[in-house]
């Protein structure tokens, strides 16, 4: 990237709480791109995202801020929002702060949402009033899909936009291992050696729909060889769903939160995404860069960003999900061709540079002088 030297005088806050894993890497994508064009970048986030994210490595400012259930962080975002030209809040309860920390002023905010807030009961019914607080604060919402930015708009939002967000690249450029050998030597590590290999990516939660897929699991016991079901990922339904693998003795297997995604997605056959609801999903996105067949439920902003390059069926129904694999399986010339369509798919797809140069566009909308009347 050059850097622009107008953009010298421009100081931004960009404001994480907790952080998923796509929203913490987009914030570390989008301070390095704008400190590299002269922009100087403060992060609000807690420290361990910092640690996490190393957002100080590529030149910005870290403050730290504790998560939303700290009476003190709404006192210390707005003492490090003091001086900014805008702040650019990341997520529902960061951007929920963040509009209570700038109460009074006249600093432009920005807001993405990265997903959709889930919840069931009252707390859904919470979740949506805290919707409505923070687009009627926002002045601009960028939405990265376009459910999400017609979301936006319902809920009363004043300028509503389609974001471009990429998926960042790694940040080290790890030793490639030779491909024909780092397969099968995942494939055994994971019990998967002659067989088919079905890979799920994501945290162990109610909307993950991974509920469905173990009802599917079912059917694939039919299958000679069996295929083996690899998920990996932690979060608060592990022992729910290990009891059933264990009692309906399913093909099955829980490997943890694991840091070798692409090397899982390398050694398998197919990926799988069985959720509820999602946005610009990481697994959906490194599966087609990776030339790996995705069998994914039509929800959210799954059809926009995978386009026809992937086998897409109803949420919840495990017969749809299961038969859309077997067909996958018993056909190697569909499965090429989602590979082949995976590739071009992708290519579509907004890079880290233009995902920057956008939000900039934004920030020089926003902060620029209006003319005198």
């Amino acid at each position: 990237m050059t850097p622009v030297s107008s953009h010298s005088s421009m100081r931004t806050v960009q404001v994480l709480g907790g952080g998923n894993a796509a929203s913490g890497a987009h914030v570390r994508s989008l301070a390095a791109g704008l400190v590299a064009r002269g922009v100087r970048v403060t992060v609000c986030a807690p420290v361990e995202a910092d640690h996490t994210y190393d957002f100080t490595g590529v030149g910005a400012e870290h403050v730290h801020v504790p998560r939303s259930s700290d009476p003190g962080s709404v006192a210390a975002l707005r003492a490090a929002c003091t001086g900014a030209d805008l702040v650019h809040a990341h997520g529902l309860h960061a951007s929920f702060r963040t509009a209570l920390a700038l109460s009074g002023r006249r600093t432009p905010l920005i807001v993405t949402w990265h997903d959709r807030a889930r919840a069931d009961g009252p707390r859904a019914h919470f979740l949506r009033v805290l919707e409505r607080r923070v687009v009627r604060a926002a002045t601009v919402v960028l939405g990265t899909t376009s459910a999400l930015v017609d979301r936006a708009r319902r809920t009363g939002a004043r300028d509503a936009r389609l974001a471009a967000v990429s998926l960042p690249g790694p940040r080290t450029s790890p030793v490639v291992d030779d491909p024909d050998r780092l397969r099968p030597k995942v494939r055994a590590e994971l019990g998967a050696t002659g067989r088919p290999l079905l890979i799920a990516v994501g945290s162990l939660e109610r909307h993950r729909g991974y509920d469905v897929l173990l009802d599917a699991a079912h059917a694939w016991r039919r299958l000679d060889p069996v295929p083996l079901v690899v998920l990996a990922g932690e979060g608060p339904l592990r022992g729910e769903l290990r009891r059933r693998i264990e009692d309906e003795e399913l093909p099955v297997r829980l490997v943890g939160r694991r840091e070798d995604v692409a090397d899982l997605l390398a050694a398998a056959d197919i990926a799988l995404l069985p959720s509820r609801w999602e946005a610009r999903s990481p697994l959906a996105q490194e599966a087609l860069q990776a030339r790996v067949p995705l069998v994914a439920t039509r929800v959210g902003g799954i059809p926009e960003l995978v386009g026809d390059a992937a086998e897409l069926v109803p949420y919840g129904n495990a017969r749809a999900l299961a038969d859309a694999v077997v067909r996958l399986l018993d056909d190697p010339e569909r499965r090429e061709l989602l590979k082949e369509r995976g590739v071009r798919q992708a290519a579509t797809w907004p890079t880290e540079d233009e995902t920057v140069a956008q939000v900039l566009s934004v920030y020089d909308e926003l902060t620029r002088p209006r003319p005198l009347i």
